[in-house]
């Protein structure tokens, strides 16, 4: 028996970024795989989950992507996050737009 997984052009370029960061393959497949999951979340509502922030510590959030609550504050000009190499969200609890490194998700809910 094969199992095999399908991953799309945006995931694999995540696990390729992440492999290269995290020096693990797996470890690159299994994040870009949980963003995959996070992103649809984010669109559909308020996305419960967990990201290692830049200075170690780690950070809890409410957030999401969805229109009828982050457009209010969405102006489109700018480039977007995935050029950067992270996942940008709209944090419910203040208010403003953020975004992680891919590789720091640790957990979604």
């Amino acid at each position: 028996m094969i199992n095999a997984i399908v991953i799309n052009n945006s995931t694999a370029n995540r696990a390729n970024v992440i492999a290269v960061r995290t020096q693990s393959t797996e470890m690159g497949v299994m994040k870009a795989m949980l963003i995959d999951t996070l992103k649809v979340k984010l669109a559909n509502g308020i996305a419960h989950f967990i990201f290692k922030k830049k200075d170690g510590c780690y950070r809890e959030v409410w957030g999401t992507t969805q229109t009828n609550i982050a457009n209010a504050k969405t102006n489109g000009r700018g480039i977007s996050r995935e050029a950067y190499k992270t996942t940008a969200y709209f944090d419910v609890e203040c208010g403003a737009w953020r975004s992680f490194r891919w590789e720091n998700l640790v957990q979604v809910f």
